[in-house]
């Protein structure tokens, strides 16, 4: 099937590493021009040369953080400037970390603003105005399953993820008119370093070992089996095509069944 994203331009971020790199790679096998941001500049230009030669498409790739709104201002530009244009845009943080509302300071909940809803809105006024003047344009934000159904001990992630998706309806609303459409890709449980940090906090707090974390969260999905990078990227890239053409607004979950809501 041609998803028509053929020298389209994406730009991924936090995308050294996991779901974010596996997206960047996906884009790069349907012919896109990529461009990678993170904050490791050796993991993430070691993922872009590997991208280059395996794909044999432009890939510009910088480091910074992404909750420096400067920082990201100026990536964009460099991508707009080296490419011509930003297609797509898939925003992406590191999770928040493992904690009850107790024990969670008021340092955490501004890191997790920061990092998981402020970024988001820093990557989408720098690029919608290239979209807007293609009257063409994807935005995909890369959350969790916590938007549709909170997870224990994850309530930063619970909290700051759902404003994400209030965003997301915003802007489909508003930009529809301008040909950009803008969704939500919430991951369940999948085999990342973020998944093994998780674990390591319950198992700490429960007693038992990580695998037994492991298999609890395979045996809660119907499909009985936690999910791999490249399921959700898949995803994300089928969203980005023009398969995908009327849907806007939308969260969709990669989670194997886990959510048990309607």
């Amino acid at each position: 099937m041609d998803l028509g994203l053929k020298n389209r331009v994406a730009l991924v971020a936090a995308s050294s590493q996991g779901i974010g790199r596996a997206t960047a790679e996906a884009f790069a096998a349907e012919g896109c021009h990529v461009a990678m941001c993170a904050r490791n500049q050796q993991t993430l230009q070691a993922a872009a040369e590997k991208i280059r030669k395996q794909h044999h498409v432009e890939v510009l790739a910088e480091a910074f953080d992404v909750t420096d709104s400067a920082a990201v201002s100026r990536f964009v530009a460099a991508v707009a400037a080296k490419f011509g244009s930003v297609d797509i845009c898939i925003t992406n943080a590191g999770g928040p970390p493992a904690k009850g509302f107790l024990s969670a300071t008021l340092e955490d909940w501004q890191h997790a603003l920061d990092a998981n809803f402020l970024s988001t809105i820093y990557f989408a006024r720098e690029v919608i105005p290239h979209m807007q003047r293609k009257r063409w344009g994807r935005i995909i934000t890369l959350t969790s399953i916590t938007t549709k159904q909170p997870v224990a001990d994850l309530v930063l992630s619970n909290a700051v993820r759902a404003a994400v998706v209030g965003l997301v309806k915003s802007l489909a609303n508003e930009f529809g008119k301008d040909g950009i459409l803008v969704n939500n890709v919430g991951p369940g449980f999948t085999t990342t370093d973020r998944l093994k940090e998780l674990a390591r906090s319950r198992s700490s707090a429960s007693g038992k070992n990580e695998q037994e974390i492991f298999d609890a969260w395979a045996a809660d999905a119907p499909l009985k089996r936690l999910g791999e990078p490249r399921e959700v990227a898949e995803t994300i890239v089928w969203l980005a095509s023009e398969r995908a053409s009327y849907v806007t607004g939308q969260t969709v979950l990669v989670d194997g069944g886990m959510y048990k809501g309607l």
